[in-house]
């Protein structure tokens, strides 16, 4: 079942483009399936999988205690799975056409406030070790850029142009935007390349914008290590986590006047329909607006 397993995976890396992160996430969950398959209930073939079978490893989740989401994430790589091997003619019919996915609602983001944000970029300038300026810089373009982390960490330094105020941003799926930047990212990127980046960097080929102590490519682990900290230092009682800086971004940007497609655009989403559920958190923000401004609200 793993030879099938992994043709999927070279599938959704070659075919679709998938980050390493999402590749990753499916070979857990079917790798998963296929132990439960082979080693409890004695499958010898993937032809031998049924919607029964795959009903019993879906009962097995339940019992294993995990949440609706992640239950739901599941079942969804196992049907992306099975449909893979309908469409390449491996199975003449998908076993997981009638398994039930959980019904999960979806959760709004958390944001920060911007006091908040202006906290944990304040706790960043303090230090003037080539640590705290990369910091410095890691926050401040995370904050103008609304990127995700593991984008921020992959950046090289060919995809940063200080002097035109832009970031080259390789999203999902290998699609590229290009992010404008304010002056506060760029002077923080600035006084980090020249008094940060080269203190820490040991191999002058290391083509990575934000590196370790090691002069490696930062991970998306040290930084939430690293992010947590300044957390604790700015007094953010506030849960803050890598996702919440992309969040507060797409908040304070819609908040400000930007229009929805436009922070769309930024934050790369395929579909304006992800992006809308900002719109939920900015509702009481435009209320206050529309008192403000229209002629007759006091009246109302």
């Amino acid at each position: 079942m793993k030879k099938q397993i992994n043709e999927f995976l070279n599938y959704l890396m070659i075919e679709k483009g998938f980050s390493g992160n999402t590749i990753q996430a499916y070979r857990n969950d079917l790798y998963q399936m296929g132990d439960y398959l082979v080693g409890k209930l004695g499958l010898k073939t993937i032809k031998d999988i049924d919607g029964t079978t795959l009903s019993k490893f879906s009962l097995a989740l339940q019992e294993k205690g995990y949440t609706r989401s992640t239950s739901a994430r599941k079942i969804a790589a196992i049907k992306s799975f099975f449909g893979f091997l309908v469409r390449d003619g491996t199975l003449s019919q998908n076993p997981s056409d009638n398994l039930d996915s959980p019904k999960i609602g979806r959760s709004l983001p958390k944001p920060i406030s911007k006091d908040e944000v202006n906290k944990l970029l304040d706790s960043a300038a303090i230090g003037k070790s080539p640590e705290s300026f990369r910091d410095k810089a890691m926050l401040e373009v995370l904050y103008a850029t609304g990127m995700r982390v593991t984008e921020m960490v992959s950046l090289d330094q060919t995809d940063i142009n200080l002097s035109e105020g832009y970031v080259k941003c390789i999203g999902k799926r290998s699609k590229e935007r290009l992010i404008p930047i304010h002056e506060s990212a760029t002077d923080a990127l600035g006084v980090y390349f020249d008094n940060g980046r080269p203190n820490l960097t040991l191999n002058s080929r290391e083509q990575a914008v934000f590196v370790n102590q090691r002069g490696e490519r930062l991970t998306r682990q040290g930084f939430w290590l690293i992010l947590k900290d300044y957390v604790k230092r700015a007094g953010i009682e506030s849960p803050v986590t890598p996702h919440t800086l992309r969040h507060s971004f797409a908040t304070h940007m819609l908040e400000g006047g930007a229009s929805l497609r436009q922070v769309q655009e930024f934050l790369g989403h395929s579909s304006i329909a992800t992006t809308q559920i900002y719109t939920h958190l900015t509702n009481k923000h435009l209320r206050s607006e529309y008192e403000k401004a229209h002629p007759r609200a006091q009246f109302i």
